[in-house]
Parts: structure tokens; sequence; C-alpha cells
């Protein structure tokens, strides 16, 4: 039988509210999607700060639709949605990426070492390997009743992470899992939520005030493509360059360098018998 996971949902709480006002947090046994729930109430004119936390998803998503399906306690698996105002959105998701992989590995290696978390362009953690640890999928909704035209107006943000705590088989995985107790096997999903939500929180309010840009070393320091031949969805290959102020994708090919920017392409190490 299963054991009951304790959030310490108080906690979160008394950690977040004073960062978030309205802020509240909700744990649930089972749901479709997380993300999909938020963006649901949403629509529905709910936009008050919110941590949903689900337990089991039957229908989890990854970025491109891809399922996240995992068995309660398997992974931590949430979605925390705030209304944000940033002058660009563009590089919200490697900012995440850059905050939870921080606060899951804070130190990094010896120089000329690889950290063991890397972040791979534009919305996965993976571990050493070349094996997929986590997944984030932000999504935005524009507020009911006008301004959904304007840019500069606030919309509510729903960001999803999905993260592979306990050890699980990468039959018909698209990519090879990693998990958190390979870093540290006391590890369990309350602990590791605790770890990531106060930087989480700090880091998207930061970003909305001052972009990517101020964030281009960090994930340098982490960037698992950077250098290394790359393939693109599209048919195109090149050498990783690292990232532009806004996030966009760097990629050197026989034309020149290439600014990739949407989230619709992705990118694959050459020589991975593994797809993206």
């Amino acid at each position: 039988m299963t054991q009951p996971i304790h959030w310490n949902a108080e906690a979160l709480w008394e950690a977040i509210a004073p960062q978030l006002p309205g802020f509240t947090v909700e744990v649930l046994p089972t749901i479709d999607s997380s993300n999909t729930e938020l963006m649901r109430r949403a629509r529905d004119g709910l936009t008050d700060p919110v941590l949903l936390i689900a337990e089991q998803q039957t229908q989890g998503r990854g970025r491109l639709g891809r399922n996240w399906v995992s068995g309660v306690g398997d992974s931590l698996m949430f979605s925390l949605g705030l209304p944000l105002a940033p002058r660009d959105w563009s590089g919200l998701s490697l900012a995440v990426g850059v905050s939870v992989a921080e606060s899951l590995q804070p130190q990094l290696p010896a120089a000329g070492a690889a950290p063991k978390i890397g972040i791979k362009w534009p919305n996965d953690l993976w571990l050493e390997g070349d094996r997929k640890l986590a997944g984030i999928l932000i999504e935005t909704a524009s507020f009911v009743g006008g301004q959904q035209h304007d840019m500069t107006a606030p919309r509510y943000v729903v960001i999803g992470i999905g993260i592979n705590v306990r050890p699980r088989p990468g039959d018909g995985m698209r990519t090879a899992p990693a998990c958190l107790q390979e870093l540290d096997a006391a590890l369990d999903a309350p602990t590791a939520l605790a770890c990531i939500l106060p930087n989480l929180v700090a880091e998207v309010q930061s970003f909305a005030r001052h972009g990517f840009a101020p964030l281009m070393q960090r994930f340098a320091q982490r960037d698992l493509l950077a250098g290394r031949e790359v393939n693109l969805s599209d048919g195109t290959s090149g050498m990783a360059q690292g990232v532009a102020a806004d996030g966009g994708f760097l990629v050197r090919t026989a034309t020149g360098l290439q600014a990739v920017t949407s989230s619709e392409i992705s990118v694959r190490p050459a020589g991975s018998p593994l797809q993206a």
C-alpha cells in the first residue's frame, strides 16, 4: 500500500506568501494535468497565485504534447500559476531551468568539469550521460476583459515542472531517464519541492523585471549543448554556440550563425541514437 506523502503545505505557504500576496497551496491526489487545471481556471477568471501539486497525473503533458506519466511518489509534479508582466517573455523557460538546476545542485564542480545537472535548450534538465531528469512546460493566458492584444499587459503564466525522483524504466521513452535519487538517495518529492520553490518564485519575479540577459552567464555554466554538434528537427545541423540575450538558441551552420527561437524546433546532440 502506498504511504501518504507529507507535503508540509503550510511551510510552503509561509515561505512564499510574503512574495506573492493571495498565494495558496493545493495538493491533489490525482488530476488529468496540473497545467491544464490552472489554465482552465485562468480562462474562468481565477488568476490568483497558486501552487498546485499533483501526486498523480492521468494526462500529464510535456512540450509538443508529449505525455508525462508517473506513479505516486515516483516524480515531483507541480504547476505554479501567477500573474506576470515581463518586458519580454523570451527566455522564461531558461530562467526557470537555471533556478531549478541551481536549487538541486547549488555548487558547480571544479573548473573544467561538467555539472551533474545541465540544461538542454529550451526546457529540459538532463543528468550526466544525456539522460532526462526534468521537463518544464510554460503556458500563458490573457486576462479576460480587454488588453489581450497588449503585449505589455499582465498575463497569467502557468509554470509546470515534472522531475523524476525515483528510478524509472526507459522502455519506449524518447530519452533515457535519470532521477534525483542518483544525486542523493534520501531525496523525495516534498524535500525537492521545498528546496526548489522559494528560489523559483524569486527568479521568476526577477525575470519579470530584468529579462533573461542577466542570466546568460549562469545558463552558460550549465549549457550542455554548447560546443557540440547538434541536429535540428528541420534537418539543419551545426555547432551549438550558446544562447542570445533573448534566450534564442545559437547554432553555426553551413550558411552562418542562426538563432533558433521557435519552441516547435527540437534540438538534439549529434550522434545520439535517441530522438528529442
